[in-house]
């Protein structure tokens, strides 16, 4: 599996991030499993042509005692198999690897 991991966070760091996750209604399939949306503006032409049967579409983002993971695979809420289940763009890595990013900046979290 591609993914971006961070590891080395305090076990405090990861609970602010846990409560961060769930305050804001991101979706929790499994415990320290998220599902963050790929935004519209980042769908690739075929995810685009699929939206209606397959869309939305989400990349997972899984939290450890001491380490996140996002996986690159980007995954359909309502398929398990299909063209536009794929691996992330480099677009839409760059994107979501900034937005996680961003969000540990902005709780104040070293790593």
């Amino acid at each position: 599996m591609r993914s971006y991991m961070i590891q080395d966070i305090k076990p405090a760091d990861i609970h602010k991030i846990t409560s961060h996750l769930q305050e804001t209604g991101y979706k929790n399939p499994l415990d320290g499993l998220f599902w963050l949306p790929l935004p519209r503006s980042l769908w690739a032409s075929d995810q685009e042509e699929h939206s209606h049967q397959c869309g939305p579409y989400y990349l997972a983002l899984e939290l450890g005692p001491d380490w996140l993971r996002l996986e690159f695979l980007v995954r359909s809420e309502q398929r398990l198999r299909c063209d536009c289940i794929k691996y992330a763009d480099s677009r839409q890595r760059e994107a979501m690897m900034e937005f996680l990013d961003q969000l540990i900046r902005n709780r104040d979290i070293a790593v």
